[in-house]
């Protein structure tokens, strides 16, 4: 019998981040999080997430920042 299994990724998802102001430029409503996760899969069925990765873009001065950067404000609003 032959088993195909592996990881793949799941679907990416986007959320704007009202409220929260960059910390770089300090522009309000500029700031955007993408948060993808990593599934094991068995015949190409999704059976659990094994990993996740967010990370937070500002559409103003284009600064990434990854978890590690993320201050409190940030953090509250992708939780929600």
């Amino acid at each position: 019998m032959i088993l195909f299994f592996g990881t793949r990724p799941g679907k990416s998802e986007t959320k704007l981040l009202h409220g929260v102001s960059c910390p770089y430029c300090n522009q309000t409503g500029t700031l955007s999080a993408s948060i993808s996760s990593n599934y094991f899969h068995l015949f190409w069925i999704k059976l659990f997430k094994i990993s996740s990765s967010k990370i937070v873009e500002c559409s103003h001065c284009k600064r990434v920042y990854y978890p590690e950067e993320f201050s409190e404000s940030m953090t509250a609003a992708i939780d929600n």
